[in-house]
């Protein structure tokens, strides 16, 4: 992951300005290994907290530095098995949640939005909730009318297929997969819509 994190940021700056993003490029240079090594540390110490809100911060991974794609294996809230096959040939938004973080409530309805804004374009959307029941799972995608699935991922498979890329406890977390089903960015904290519609655009455009 060090090695990732390390020659990410010239390569993905350059290449979310030409994708017109240049917001983005502000958020991105903000971004640095500091910050990200300090977050997964405050994940893993807990600090009295039920979880650990990351600060909006972003990681766009160039091409020739990803990772092998991701080896998930995991189970929808409706019972459906996913495996690695699924996340072949299509963009991927996953994004970590369960229903009692607070910044998990304020992003939904933007998550939803870009749903439905990419979902012609092959896109598809998986929420990972890492605590709930099925029951509180299923009252916050009505609340918050989302027309995604969620794993139920109490179990942590899925998290720890990204083992590296999502820090524990940081929620939420958004990653963004390439049609390869390989990390090419990631947010730690509340996603602003902007930035993530953004990332996906990229992700689509290659």
């Amino acid at each position: 992951m060090a090695g990732n994190r390390g020659s990410a940021s010239p390569v993905s700056r350059r290449s979310v300005l030409t994708a017109g993003g240049a917001a983005l490029a502000v958020v991105l240079g903000l971004t640095g290994c500091a910050q990200e090594d300090a977050l997964a540390k405050q994940a893993k110490a807990g600090d009295n907290k039920n979880y650990v809100a990351g600060d909006g911060s972003v990681t766009e991974f160039a091409v020739a530095d990803r990772k092998s794609p991701v080896a998930i294996k995991g189970t929808l809230f409706d019972g459906t098995a996913v495996t690695a096959e699924a996340f072949q040939g299509k963009v991927t938004v996953l994004n970590f949640w369960f229903a009692a973080c607070a910044p998990c409530r304020v992003e939904a309805p933007s998550l939803e939005a870009l749903h439905q804004d990419f979902k012609s374009q092959g896109v598809q959307f998986f929420g990972v909730n890492l605590r709930d029941e099925k029951a509180t799972a299923d009252a916050f995608d009505s609340t918050f009318n989302l027309t995604y699935p969620s794993f139920n991922d109490k179990d942590g498979a899925v998290l720890l297929a990204v083992s590296g890329l999502v820090p524990p406890g940081a929620v939420p977390t958004t990653l963004v997969l390439d049609k390869q089903g390989r990390v090419a960015s990631r947010v730690l904290g509340e996603i602003q819509k902007g930035t993530l519609k953004s990332l996906i655009a990229a992700a689509v455009a290659e």
